[in-house]
C-alpha cells in the first residue's frame, strides 16, 4: 500500500505543478501587456484640425498662436493649422513628459522636437 500510495501522490503533485506553470504563464502574460509603451503620435506640419484640447492662446509678434498638448497652431478661421513652434515665443509650463537635455553644455527642455530654454519663470523656444 505504500508505494500504491506513493504513486497518488506523485500524480497529485504532477497536476499542482502544471497547474501552477499555467498559472505563471498566464500571470506573465497579463503583465507584459500592460507593460507596454504608449507612443504619441503628433499632427504634421501643415495639419488642420477642427478642435484643441484645453489650448492656451500665446500672442507672439503680433500674431496669435495657440498651444495644445505640446503642439503650435495658428488659427484659421474656426479651424487650427499645425506649424512650427515660433522661435522667441515664451511659454509659462511646458507639457508633461518634456526631457531635459544638456546640448554644446547647455541645459535645454525638449517636447515634440522643440527645444526650449528655462529663463526666469519662463519657457523660450530656441534654435538649437
Amino acid at each position: 500500500m505504500n508505494s500504491l500510495s506513493y504513486i497518488i501522490s506523485k500524480k497529485e503533485v504532477m497536476k499542482s505543478l502544471k497547474l501552477l506553470v499555467i498559472i505563471i504563464l498566464l500571470v506573465g502574460a497579463t503583465s507584459s501587456v500592460s507593460a507596454q509603451r504608449t507612443i504619441k503620435v503628433y499632427p504634421k506640419y501643415g495639419t488642420v484640425v477642427t478642435t484643441l484640447h484645453q489650448p492656451r492662446l500665446i500672442m507672439h509678434k503680433g500674431v496669435n498662436f495657440h498651444f495644445s498638448n505640446g503642439v503650435w497652431y495658428k488659427g484659421r478661421g474656426r479651424k487650427y493649422l499645425v506649424c512650427a513652434a515660433p522661435v522667441g515665443v515664451r511659454v509659462r509650463q511646458l507639457p508633461i513628459g518634456n526631457k531635459a537635455v544638456v546640448y554644446g553644455g547647455r541645459k535645454y527642455y525638449t517636447y515634440n522636437g522643440v527645444f526650449y530654454k528655462k529663463r526666469g519663470r519662463n519657457y523660450i523656444v530656441v534654435n538649437v
